[in-house]
């Protein structure tokens, strides 16, 4: 049993297809997505459609719920705001009430799954060092628990003490709490480019990173066309 876990797909349809095609021909049998299916890049709907015909296990992100708001969002910066205004346009109703009834948190099979914090998930926390993990090992009851929002692959690991290592290949030991960053599929901030996602093997307690190469022109080119932001098309070049 293999679980794909995607998180921050963020309407790139272009990064979404090829990371699903890298986990079909890895053999993966489950999927499951962090939130953050739309936001920044072009293809909402799209995105949305895809992640709803996968019928798999899904929470809601930042993005995904002022996309499903009638009003103005709050806490997001003029370029955030600016795409989030531009997604609620480009999203039928059925989209955003979809969006609207994720789940903030949830366990699969043996894991568990949020977009951004264990201990308030709803204030859309960011987690990037040991002291921001160590609130969400408090309320973590399995083993693993995979999150997204920062963008950035990694993980946190509580044994002794908290400390933070690479994916790459890790061996979960069950003595051990494991506190994962999948990294972003549709806009990476690590200064990698490529569609982030990881597989958990189920059966070889291992959790491997995944880096995929898309069509990033045609990504670039709907944005603009579009009439997002052009930084949203520059930055993907640049995963930042």
């Amino acid at each position: 049993m293999r679980f794909a876990i995607l998180s921050d797909l963020h309407a790139n349809l272009e990064a979404t297809n090829a990371v699903l095609a890298d986990a079909h021909e890895s053999e993966c049998t489950h999927f499951v997505c962090l939130g953050d299916v739309v936001g920044y890049n072009a293809n909402p709907h799209e995105c949305v459609e895809i992640v709803q015909k996968m019928d798999c296990a899904v929470v809601k992100g930042n993005h995904d719920e002022q996309a499903a708001l009638d009003e103005s969002s709050r806490g997001f910066n003029a370029l955030a705001e600016s795409a989030i205004n531009w997604t609620r346009a480009h999203l039928t109703n059925e989209d955003k009430e979809w969006l609207r009834d994720l789940p903030m948190s949830r366990q699969v099979r043996d894991f568990t799954i949020v977009h951004a914090t264990l201990d308030t998930p709803e204030q859309w926390g960011y987690v990037f060092n040991n002291l921001d993990a160590a609130a969400s090992f408090t309320y973590q009851h399995t083993t693993v628990c995979f999150f997204g929002h920062t963008h950035v692959p990694g993980a946190f690991v509580r044994d002794d003490g908290v400390k933070r290592l690479k994916v790459d290949q890790l061996t979960i030991e069950e003595a051990k709490k494991y506190f994962i960053n999948v990294g972003s599929v549709g806009q990476p901030r690590d200064g990698d480019w490529r569609a982030a996602y990881c597989i958990y093997h189920i059966e070889k307690n291992v959790v491997e990173q995944r880096r995929v190469k898309y069509d990033l022109a045609t990504a670039q080119k709907k944005i603009i066309q579009g009439g997002l932001p052009r930084l949203l098309a520059d930055r993907l070049a640049l995963g930042r």
